[in-house]
């Protein structure tokens, strides 16, 4: 799998939820994947998956506490916890989607893929010239032999 798709999906699941983040980041790549470059984007997705976690552990503790009170869903502190946790999901949208189309965008992913390609394609070439170049020495070594044996005769 490309390098950069790798990227997307460690932080497309890294938005949809912690548990998903946890398998695919943690588990399939982090730990089998060589590639400093993947690693990294799966640290900055723990950490940025740990900042929205946090933020929203504090406000279901503000929420759960406000419940305690008989007037709370009517009062403005519920409508401050609305609007806050609002905020932070249209946050949590934003960050993901930019970091998403900066790995998609990012240069380094094209050329990596573009020199993986121009690579296996000089590897073919390299193939293909030293198969042709064993076949050309097969006929003549068969010429040489045909040759040979002709002279013998004589």
């Amino acid at each position: 799998m490309n390098k950069m798709w790798k990227k997307v999906f460690i932080l497309l699941s890294a938005y949809l939820s912690a548990i998903s983040f946890a398998v695919l980041g943690g588990v399939v790549w982090y730990k089998k994947d060589e590639d400093e470059d993947v690693k990294k984007t799966v640290k900055l997705a723990l950490i940025v998956t740990l900042i929205f976690t946090g933020l929203s552990a504090i406000l279901s503790f503000y929420n759960y506490f406000g419940s305690l009170w008989s007037h709370y869903y009517s009062t403005g502190a519920y409508e401050a916890y609305s609007i806050l946790n609002t905020f932070v999901n249209i946050a949590k949208i934003v960050t993901y989607t930019v970091l998403i189309i900066k790995v998609l965008v990012d240069k380094t992913n094209k050329t990596e893929a573009i020199a993986t390609e121009s690579f296996a394609k000089e590897k073919n070439v390299k193939e293909t010239n030293a198969t042709s170049n064993k076949k050309s020495n097969n006929t003549n070594s068969n010429k040489n032999l045909e040759n040979e044996n002709t002279s013998e005769n004589n």
